[in-house]
């Protein structure tokens, strides 16, 4: 069993007392291990290290790091990989990010206009995932729906002598239906009446400032329509449950096929199947995707640190994105194997949430 299982956690304190030879021969093999996915021995490191230092001594600072639970040795390999809490602290306390290439950013901002192209939130969304796919080679994800839009049309269709139709479009495309159950009998000028009534108050406001708006009109009997059209009225703006924050999370996945490349062994292939059958269950993963909301800035999950991820080990770089009243109104980000490229994902995810949020802002 890796050391990794078995050793508790150190404290902050004794991974900050770790000397310079220590931290660099550990930047070392978690490099490699990032490079290559492969483990790297003490003769290796030993040639890669600016200062001259002989494999021996490489072998007993290993030993030292090891005992810490930074690294282990997997299977029966000489080399030794870095374990997820080494990762975590690499991540934390070593890892400098940079600037975003400028081919990078001219990439993501041309992708975000493309989607633009579709004039919904949607078309944008799945843009964005698709691109972030497409450059970091892991799986792109997207989730929202807690976005309260603006409103710019809603209309009341008959499906059914008891059945209708409610129709919410919002300003930016986006089309929400909702049935509801009418009275047998139902006149149609009722259903225009109330679409009319609506659409005369809708336009630019939310859906819970509509709600609002309404509930006052019906209590105060300032609403001026007849008895049929205010139950109707009250029925379809109610069948969004309370508010445009209740409305179901949409999820958007793009680019898993990138997560079966470079697939070294049999348990990699059933690590990946493990992931897949978890985005699958969308909840999770919303779930997680949420837990982003807590901070301003990008999010790092490291294999088992969190549920999702406990058996597939892979890693998620994610960041939210806000209205143009600052309100995080969805979360995006990347999926990959713990040896994710962290340093050049973390800020592509970052600038990505900033583009989406400039969009939004108008």
């Amino acid at each position: 069993m890796p050391l990794s299982a078995v050793t508790p956690p150190i404290a902050p304190t004794e991974l900050a007392q770790l000397n310079e030879r220590s931290r660099e021969i550990f930047r070392q093999i978690v490099d490699s291990y990032l490079a290559t996915g492969e483990p790297v021995g003490s003769r290796n490191i030993s040639r890669l290290l600016p200062t001259s230092l002989s494999p021996a001594s490489v072998r007993n600072v290993m030993q030292d790091l090891e005992m810490l639970g930074l690294i282990q040795a997997p299977h029966t390999s000489a080399g030794r990989v870095p374990t997820e809490m080494g990762l975590r602290f690499f991540v934390d306390a070593m890892l400098e990010f940079g600037d975003l290439a400028a081919q990078d950013r001219a990439q993501i901002d041309a992708q975000i206009r493309a989607g633009m192209s579709s004039k919904s939130l949607e078309g944008v969304l799945t843009e964005a995932s698709a691109m972030l796919s497409g450059l970091s080679r892991g799986a792109g994800v997207v989730v929202t729906g807690k976005r309260d839009q603006r409103l710019k049309h809603i209309e009341f269709v008959r499906l059914e002598p008891h059945q209708a139709l409610v129709v919410l479009v919002s300003e930016d495309g986006s089309v929400e239906n909702r049935i509801i159950t009418v009275p047998v009998g139902l006149p149609t000028s009722a259903l225009v009446e109330a679409s009319n009534y609506l659409n005369a108050r809708a336009r630019g406001r939310t859906l819970a400032e509509l709600q609002q708006e309404m509930r006052r009109a019906l209590d105060m009997g300032r609403a001026e329509l007849d008895d049929l059209t205010a139950r109707l009225i009250a029925t379809g703006l109610a069948s969004w449950g309370g508010s445009a924050s209740d409305m179901p999370q949409q999820l958007i996945v793009r680019g898993q096929a990138n997560l079966l490349e470079d697939l070294r062994a049999t348990e990699d292939l059933e690590r990946i199947r493990l992931l897949f059958a978890d985005i699958e269950a969308k909840k999770d993963l919303i779930d997680l995707l949420g837990r982003a909301e807590a901070g301003d800035g990008v999010r790092i999950f490291i294999g088992s640190e969190n549920k999702l991820f406990s058996l597939s080990g892979s890693s998620m770089i994610a960041a939210p994105f806000r209205d143009a009243s600052q309100k995080i109104v969805g979360v995006l980000g990347v999926i990959g194997p713990t040896r994710l490229n962290y340093a050049r994902v973390v800020p592509m995810v970052d600038y990505t949430a900033k583009v989406i949020g400039k969009l939004l802002n108008g």
